[in-house]
């Protein structure tokens, strides 16, 4: 077996056979390895079993699907071009059950709640370290990736969130997870809210009421720490909710002289979508518009105490070219 002239011909075959097949699943197992932090923070998804998954797909996608195409598009001027297609479709078919029989092993989807730029970048750094440099240094990539995953695992989480038109609130209460008020149809954002909480439960599951009391005058939930945060749905309910809650949200106009922390109409119309997380007696709060937030199709919103700009390109005002009375003579 030493030498290649003595090597039957169904052992070269095995040989390249396994030596492909290793390359592949090692290839594989990097570029899924490397992919994961970058999924998890646009995703909030990890995906164990993407290694076998690919094992399975990639060779077919390579040698089948993707010949099958070129062969279609070359063939398609002399209207031979069905018979490939066909075939194409036939590998995409195999992708496809390749994916539903994964994805029904335990644990297929693994779920990562979200998390900063901050390990991501450090996570980026600690790839490029270990696969750029040679010398026992790379290894400092290493710790620099550990360093980033235990940060993305101990990343703060909200406690209260609220959707950008204030239609939908979500308070975190004492078991951990986010109990959900909400008016209208649109599960868009309630959607995104549990994905990047690792929770889940579907939008329209019925448990996102627990932990929430509401009458008509509106709804109050309890934080972790026995703080109480209410949702105003009338004006009458304002002067208890002012007195009793930490937080009040509103899709009206508060009163003035509220002695909670009050998020209103005009606080979500000038900040947008807001997260809170509760720090002792106050809120770390966290807006999609913060102040100075300025992109051309989202202006800047001038705070409520200053005066507007004029707009660029105003014309001149008319001047009063009436004459000043000690300008005047006798007889004028």
């Amino acid at each position: 077996m030493s030498k290649g002239g003595d090597t039957p011909l169904a052992a070269k075959i095995a040989l390249w056979g396994g030596r492909e097949i290793a390359g592949l699943l090692l290839v594989s197992l990097l570029a899924g390895t490397a992919t994961i932090p970058y999924i998890a923070y646009h995703f909030h998804r990890i995906s164990p079993y993407g290694v076998l998954a690919n094992l399975m797909a990639m060779p077919v996608v390579s040698a089948w699907v993707m010949p099958a195409g070129v062969l279609g598009l070359t063939s398609m001027p002399l209207g031979f071009d069905g018979l490939w297609w066909r075939l194409k479709g036939h590998g995409i078919e195999w992708m496809i059950s390749v994916a539903l029989w994964v994805t029904s092993f335990p644990g297929a989807v693994g779920r990562m709640a979200a998390f900063g730029t901050g390990p991501l970048l450090l996570c980026t750094a600690g790839l490029v370290v270990l696969c750029l440099l040679k010398t026992p240094l790379r290894f400092i990539g290493g710790l620099l990736i550990s360093g980033a995953i235990v940060l993305m695992l101990r990343a703060p989480q909200p406690d209260v969130l609220i959707a950008a038109d204030g239609s939908a609130a979500a308070v975190r209460g004492e078991n951990g997870r986010f109990s959900v008020v909400k008016s209208g149809s649109d599960l868009f954002a309630l959607r995104e809210w549990l994905a990047a909480d690792a929770d889940a439960r579907a939008p329209n599951d019925s448990t996102l009421g627990e932990g929430i009391r509401c009458d008509p005058a509106g709804c109050v939930g309890k934080l972790r720490d026995g703080s109480l945060v209410a949702i105003a749905r009338t004006t009458e309910a304002f002067e208890e909710d002012c007195r009793r809650a930490v937080l009040v949200v509103s899709a009206r106009d508060a009163p003035p002289g509220c002695a909670a922390l009050v998020v209103d109409r005009q606080v979500w119309r000038r900040s947008g979508a807001m997260a809170l997380r509760r720090l002792g007696e106050r809120f770390e709060i966290t807006t999609t518009r913060p102040l100075g937030f300025d992109r051309p199709w989202r202006r800047a919103v001038a705070p409520e105490n200053d005066a507007p700009a004029p707009p660029r390109g105003m014309p001149p005002q008319p001047r009063d070219a009436t004459p000043r009375e000690e300008d005047l003579e006798a007889g004028d």
